[in-house]
């Protein structure tokens, strides 16, 4: 992608699509946040698209629990809305970055998932996510990315790191579950990682967008404390019984990144560095 592409950033408004608005500062970007554009009104989006030569999917139905009780609200969020825009990126000739989720696995698996692992989703959120990544792959197979991320967080968003300082400013201990693993992804990390799929041209497909390494939400919250100067003895580990959410969790959310090296591509650097960097720039905090 030359810094003349025009690029419509959907979700522009969200955690990751600010972080996208930043990678992408010295482009032509039109911003669309969830007041701007409907993913789920098809003649919006078409019209929308018009003049751009890459699209960027930020906009997603997260409320993983509420999705339980609402899968039609999720649905046409999640795949209408992909659905939409890459029938508009057909009709105008623009490539699709499609933002996806490690829901769409069942967390059975013991070593990380390949980009071509079956989906298998075990939730409502992750079956709505996963029908969006089936209408991407069937209208726009070779001008799309589906990129798959997971455990995000960052400066403009709530998220699970920022949650944990807030904890540490009114409580002495807290638990955290131990028994599920994954990758904790700054957004601008995964930000600059999209920019990167396009301007290198990469091949179409499926790219896992998360940090290398592993851990589990107590490591996890364990570093988050560590890195901000907070004594992460604090925090004690409990299994997933002591938290029953509407939604079940995958247990392992690990993920493979073979396609990014088989692009030529650098995958994203360790979670516990990029905390240390994210914690460094002022990315998060209790607030």
């Amino acid at each position: 992608m030359t810094a003349a592409a025009r690029t419509l950033v959907v979700g522009a408004g969200g955690m990751l699509g600010t972080d996208l608005r930043s990678a992408l500062r010295d482009r032509e970007v039109t911003a669309a946040g969830r007041a701007d554009l409907d993913v789920t009104d098809e003649a919006a989006v078409l019209e929308a698209a018009a003049g751009h030569d890459v699209i960027i999917n930020a906009a997603a139905y997260t409320r993983v629990d509420e999705a339980e009780s609402d899968e039609t609200t999720a649905f046409a969020v999640n795949a209408t809305g992909a659905r939409n825009l890459a029938a508009a990126a057909a009709r105008h000739g623009a490539r699709l970055v499609q933002v996806s989720t490690d829901y769409v696995f069942d967390g059975r698996a013991t070593s990380p998932y390949p980009e071509d692992a079956p989906r298998h989703p075990i939730s409502a959120y992750g079956r709505t996510k996963a029908a969006g990544e089936e209408f991407v792959e069937q209208l726009l197979p070779d001008r799309s990315y589906i990129v798959r991320t997971a455990w995000l967080y960052g400066a403009h968003g709530p998220n699970f790191a920022r949650t944990m300082l807030a904890l540490a400013a009114t409580k002495d201990t807290w638990s955290v579950v131990d028994d599920q693993r994954g990758q904790p992804t700054w957004t601008l990390d995964l930000a600059h990682a999209i920019v990167s799929l396009i301007d290198a041209d990469a091949p179409a497909g499926v790219y896992h967008g998360t940090s290398s390494g592993e851990t589990t939400w107590y490591g996890f919250a364990r570093a988050v404390l560590a890195a901000s100067g907070l004594d992460p003895d604090r925090i004690t580990p409990t299994d997933s019984s002591a938290f029953v959410r509407p939604a079940p969790r995958p247990a392992y959310s690990v993920l493979d990144h073979g396609a990014w090296l088989d692009a030529g591509l650098s995958p994203i650097r360790g979670w516990n560095e990029a905390l240390e960097a994210a914690v460094s720039a002022g990315a998060l905090s209790a607030r």
